[in-house]
């Protein structure tokens, strides 16, 4: 990209961060990261959840404020659900931590990181970053097994105790912005019912469901994903489709399969579906501290439906 182009963006993003809430509640303030009214400061939890067939239905995703879709070894996917305005009784199943998940969770600040552990060769990455972790080893009541689920699909954990636990592990921050802007529906955009996302081997589909406000999140073929507790699909307002480039990380699966690192500093192709359309965008984050600027063709922010986020961490090629 020419300097120039680079130089407005960066303006803009900086206005970006700068620029008030949009739909504040009674209480004055709105959550930075789903845009709907806040009554307390609870940490943010962030917990690596599994997203094979195995995996599924999930627990407690469907009460998450964001929830990323990372590439995962093999062309699969795994989810790091953020939690901060709802925490479920139980969440899961709980998986290991990835390369990527830190690099993600440093717009954050310092959130807790729950995970059922990681390669040997990450081990010093996890130490150094700003995050409370919280695992089996260093939380164990937090954390049980399902008896009726095989392992390694089968460890939930409570979220209040792993956020009690992330006090010893030098506590878990109240959420700050890390980029979303929300307000009205803008002008423009592409009528969309349907979004098929593809992940490597991985499939995302998202259907728009009018009647509940939500895009419908359906892996692959296996329709949509009623929680493991009842009740409506898992959804989202708003799925920030964000292309990223990949690199080779240094671990690998038990298969010897390398697991990719999702770059998301820099800059790139974005799409934002909300309210049954399509905007395309573009997204700006310069350094891992700070927040992702999601731009519009005129070079202002493309604002979010209020309510949860999906962001589809999309490899590019």
């Amino acid at each position: 990209m020419p300097r120039g182009l680079r130089v407005v963006l960066a303006v803009v993003a900086a206005a970006v961060v700068a620029a008030p809430l949009a739909g504040c509640g009674s209480a004055g303030r709105a959550s930075p990261l789903t845009g709907l009214p806040v009554t307390s400061d609870r940490p943010v939890l962030a917990v690596k959840v599994d997203n094979s067939p195995a995996g599924r239905p999930w627990t407690g995703v469907e009460d998450a404020d964001v929830v990323y879709v990372e590439p995962v070894e093999g062309g699969t996917t795994r989810l790091l659900a953020v939690f901060s305005s709802r925490l479920p009784a139980s969440v899961g199943p709980v998986r290991s931590a990835r390369e990527s998940d830190v690099t993600v969770l440093a717009a954050y600040g310092h959130p807790a990181l729950a995970f059922s552990g990681s390669a040997p060769e990450l081990a010093p990455t996890l130490a150094g970053a700003p995050i409370a972790a919280v695992t089996p080893e260093t939380a164990a009541p937090a954390f049980h097994r399902d008896p009726a689920r095989r392992a390694p699909s089968n460890l939930y954990a409570d979220p209040a105790a792993l956020l009690s636990a992330a006090g010893s592990a030098g506590g878990a921050s109240p959420p700050r912005d890390v980029g979303f802007r929300f307000g009205a529906l803008p002008p423009g955009g592409d009528v969309v019912r349907r979004r098929d996302v593809a992940f490597g081997t991985a499939e995302l589909v998202l259907t728009w469901d009018a009647v509940r406000g939500r895009w419908i999140v359906e892996p692959g073929a296996a329709g949509p994903v009623v929680p493991a507790t009842g009740g409506d699909p898992v959804g989202a307002a708003t799925v920030l489709v964000q292309h990223v480039t990949t690199r080779p990380s240094a671990i690998r699966d038990a298969a010897g399969a390398v697991s990719p690192y999702a770059v998301t500093v820099g800059e790139g192709a974005a799409e934002v579906l909300r309210d049954g359309r399509s905007f395309p965008a573009r997204w700006s984050r310069p350094t891992p501290t700070d927040p992702t600027a999601v731009l519009g063709a005129d070079r202002l922010p493309v604002p979010f439906a209020a309510g949860p986020v999906w962001v589809l961490l999309v490899p590019d090629g």
